[in-house]
């Protein structure tokens, strides 16, 4: 009998295999070697599959297969977009399933953290401070600190420490918060230090987003915290609140600073500088256009001409070689893992557990859905990356963190 999840892994390694056929033909490479960084990355695929069920024997499969699946299509399109980095994403990809291992191994002392909510809270804003201190202006954005030959980017990590500080203080404090005892007319707050590490993290959002130019990690940050409070509390008030202070915000930074006022006008009127500063978000329009519904098919189009593709614009090249039905499977794949990951989250019963869960699932959505909204224009663009799909090591890294310790809830009180 085969196992769920165990068909999802066979389809990601032919994908894997198809993917390097096609595009050595295409290049007139064709040897046996090219099939060795495939071959090597399958084989890591089945043993981290294998090792994995008999760690966490009652964990839902299905959550890591779907992530080898969008590994594989990584794989492929930066092999098809950067050659050269080809192999670099291939060591980030295994790297990330070693961690995945490592996290699922040692998740139950990493989730014994949870008692300790203003730590984890600090330690995340210390990451974002650093990037104030010590951060280099990358693509626009002032959000990487460079190691050597290494570039990091803090957030990503920042992320999974206010997911783990939020699931900790709202379960720990959720009937404050729920009952408050003070008003102003139709307005009702529990005391203000229940509130002052909301709002705490509500600032370094806005400060990530004038500061450090970051809309998308600001915009993560900011729904995170809006979301998970009001899946806590129950309460709109808190959501009106938040979205109240982060629209005056930032009105008054449209105001003041002018890389906001660019980056509205990008997304406001594109083509009034089509050739010039939005050159990549009309580029990704056109690729979109050019896919159709079919695609030009893998190895056929022409989405080199988006600067970045292998990061930020990679879903625009999925959608010119793929089309509508390409992206619409891979957006699927995404649902298809939040819904596995809220389900892991509802058979819980572990309030903390439950809500970090949660959160770790809603972010994933969350994070997809900025990018995708911003390579089509929807929301102003963005420097965050396609979860599991994006070249960076950073952002594969820290994805592959919260797969593992989202794998090993779902096994918990199964």
């Amino acid at each position: 009998m085969i196992k769920k999840g165990y068909i999802t892994l066979v389809f990601s390694i032919l994908l894997l295999f198809l993917g390097t056929l096609l595009i050595n033909i295409k290049n007139n490479t064709l040897t046996n070697e090219v099939f060795i960084p495939a071959g090597i990355l399958s084989v890591i695929f089945i043993v981290v599959q294998i090792i994995s069920v008999r760690l966490r024997k009652n964990a839902d499969n299905y959550l890591l297969s779907l992530v080898m699946f969008m590994s594989s299509i990584s794989a492929i399109m930066i092999l098809r977009l950067k050659p050269d980095l080809y192999m670099h994403q291939i060591v980030w990809i295994c790297i990330g399933l070693i961690v995945f291992l490592i996290i699922v191994t040692v998740s139950d002392r990493l989730l014994e953290l949870l008692d300790y909510p203003y730590v984890l809270g600090f330690g995340a804003l210390i990451i974002i401070c650093s990037v104030l201190i010590f951060g280099t202006d990358i693509g626009g954005n002032r959000n990487w600190i460079i190691l050597g030959h290494i570039q990091v980017q803090p957030s990503e990590f920042a992320k999974l420490l206010i997911i783990a500080f939020l699931s900790s203080f709202l379960s720990e404090n959720k009937n404050v918060l729920v009952l408050p005892s003070r008003g102003w007319k139709f307005i009702h707050l529990p005391p203000f230090r229940f509130l002052a590490p909301l709002l705490l993290i509500w600032s370094a959002s806005i400060l990530m987003f004038v500061s450090l130019r970051d809309l998308g990690s600001a915009l993560l940050f900011f729904g995170i915290v809006v979301i998970m409070t009001y899946v806590a509390t129950g309460k709109k008030l808190y959501v009106a609140i938040a979205l109240f202070f982060f629209s005056l915000s930032s009105y008054i930074s449209y105001l003041l600073f002018a890389h906001v006022q660019t980056r509205v006008a990008i997304w406001l009127h594109p083509w009034d500088d089509p050739m010039g500063s939005a050159y990549q978000i009309v580029q990704s329009l056109f690729a979109f256009g050019y896919g159709g519904v079919f695609g030009t098919g893998y190895t056929s189009g022409f989405p080199r001409l988006i600067p970045e593709v292998h990061t930020d614009f990679i879903f625009a090249a999925i959608g010119e070689e793929f089309g509508l039905i390409g992206v619409t499977f891979l957006l699927l794949a995404y649902l298809l893992l939040f819904m596995r990951g809220i389900k892991a989250a509802l058979l819980l019963t572990n309030e903390k557990y439950k809500l970090m869960a949660f959160g770790l699932a809603i972010t994933l959505l969350l994070q997809t859905f900025i990018i995708l909204a911003g390579v089509t224009k929807l929301l102003p663009l963005t420097g965050i990356t396609l979860p599991f799909i994006s070249y960076g090591g950073s952002s594969m890294v820290s994805s592959f963190i919260s797969l593992g310790l989202l794998y090993a809830l779902s096994s918990k009180e199964r």
